[in-house]
């Protein structure tokens, strides 16, 4: 039995079924509760397989869920629209998420992981190093991939943007990711740099227009203040 449920592919109703026969339990149900639990561990066990093919795919940075949002710092996070960002509606509406200040850890990614737990396609990027690789794509032909990727995925997640002005390449790049994902895909960018400072950064008032026509007017917006959770974050004591 084992064998051929193994061989149909049915690995989550084979350990079921190993578990049940080893420890007697089974000897009470009835077939058809026999049955239903078998299939209901397929299930599950199918589904943790596709949650995490697409955390693997996000490589989110950090291992944060929106279930462990600290609201009690006072940093002017509004519960309410964070609860509201976790149903993931935004998503299917193709809106973006700009969020600016001290972030500290998790805010970003904590979504990101709920949407991969709500079976969307997510991908975690921070800004300048995906710049950086950008650029050197270009040289060796991974340019179109990489962009392909990028556009691929429902959430994308720029962290760290506005670390440093943009040159050309950098520019034209923002550009045709934003140009592509707009009214298709969402995406979140997170800055330390308030929006009324990009400008400077993107270096280029052409690019500057096209590129926040394509950001900010559909995106909903969460500005923090305050120390960084990484700061304030208690230290672990010393080991002896």
């Amino acid at each position: 039995m084992l064998d051929q449920l193994a061989q149909l592919g049915l690995s989550g109703m084979a350990q079921a079924f190993a578990e049940f026969e080893a420890s007697g339990e089974g000897a009470t149900l009835t077939h058809a509760d026999w049955l239903g639990f078998l299939v209901d561990r397929e299930v599950t066990h199918r589904r943790d397989k596709r949650l995490a093919a697409r955390l693997r795919y996000a490589r989110l940075r950090h291992h944060a869920v929106v279930e462990d949002v600290d609201y009690r710092v006072p940093r002017g996070l509004d519960r309410a629209l964070f609860h509201k960002l976790t149903t993931g509606e935004w998503i299917d509406a193709h809106d973006n998420l700009i969020l600016c200040g001290p972030t500290g850890v998790g805010k970003s990614c904590a979504l990101g992981h709920k949407a991969c737990r709500d079976n969307r396609s997510v991908l975690y990027q921070r800004a300048p190093k995906l710049f950086a690789d950008l650029a050197l794509a270009r040289g060796d032909g991974r340019h179109a991939r990489i962009m392909r990727s990028l556009n691929g995925a429902q959430l994308l997640i720029l962290d760290d943007w506005g670390l440093e002005p943009l040159d050309g390449g950098a520019r034209r790049d923002l550009y045709e990711i934003l140009e592509e994902r707009y009214g298709r895909r969402s995406t979140i960018l997170t800055s330390q740099i308030p929006v009324d400072k990009w400008h400077e950064v993107i270096a280029d008032p052409t690019y500057a227009d096209a590129i926040l026509d394509r950001l900010v007017h559909n995106a909903h917006r969460i500005d923090l203040a305050g120390d960084s959770l990484r700061r304030t974050r208690p230290k672990l004591a010393p080991k002896d």
